[in-house]
């Protein structure tokens, strides 16, 4: 079993930063993969980034450059810093992690990007 809470969604600006927060409730070097998705209104979750226990990071195409998915080890938590928002980085952002062969979905966190 695995809980995740994320945190750090809010308004901002576009062009503007904002960091999320994922914190588990089971040590993060022990999950395998763990990762951030979005979903917009009217359309479908997507994979935004995810990072394997190592470090090694993964980027959609839509956020190569501008975001960065990097992991704490020490406090079980997984972040997203997000540069250069746009307003179509506009979503409900959910933290992810694939633990024995079940996924873990948080509850979600929303952030809003204004033109």
């Amino acid at each position: 079993q695995v809980e995740l809470v994320e945190s750090g969604g809010g308004l901002v600006q576009a062009g503007g930063s904002l960091r999320l927060s994922c914190a588990s409730s089971r040590s993060i070097f022990s999950i395998p993969v763990m990762g951030w998705y979005r979903q917009a209104p009217g359309k479908e979750r997507e994979l935004v980034a995810d990072i394997t226990r190592f470090g090694s990071g993964n980027y959609a195409d839509s956020v190569k450059g501008r975001f960065t998915i990097f992991r704490e080890n020490a406090k079980n938590t997984v972040y997203l810093q997000m540069n250069s928002l746009k307003p179509e980085d506009t979503a409900v952002y959910y933290c992810n992690a694939r633990f024995r062969d079940t996924t873990y979905w948080g509850q979600g966190t929303q952030v809003t990007v204004s033109s």
